[in-house]
């Protein structure tokens, strides 16, 4: 059975339960990255799904681009093999070219996300 871990950080994120559940992949969501970095370390997932938000006024003197920057470096370590599904609202698609500069990411889905798109892009190779 496929995994995936989804990191919920905001109102936006949607809830997939249901199309998660149709297609047969266990998912586990995390209001807070840290807990998620300690369940990548017990168990590597298939995917990541998180949503990206740019890092205006952040405290690393520009180090990160955004709120998913440390988590998808622990996924490299972790679970290199998770596909990374980014979703963004449309006011930062001038920025998601930043991340996409530092990390391979497997998509990204503007909101609002269309749950056909997002299992077309679950069932991607």
């Amino acid at each position: 059975m496929k995994t995936l871990f989804s990191l919920v950080e905001s109102p936006f994120h949607p809830d997939f339960a249901a199309l998660y559940r149709k297609l047969g992949i266990a998912a586990q969501r995390f209001d807070s990255a840290r807990n998620l970095h300690r369940a990548l370390q017990k168990q590597p997932p298939d995917f990541f799904v998180g949503e990206f938000i740019y890092g205006w006024g952040n405290n690393y003197a520009g180090a990160n681009v955004s709120n998913l920057d440390v988590t998808i470096r622990t996924l490299q370590r972790f679970a290199p093999q998770a596909k990374v599904i980014v979703f963004m609202h449309p006011r930062e698609e001038d920025h998601i070219g930043k991340l996409l500069e530092l990390f391979p990411l497997h998509a990204v889905l503007s909101y609002p996300v269309d749950a056909r798109r997002l299992e077309a892009v679950l069932a991607q190779p």
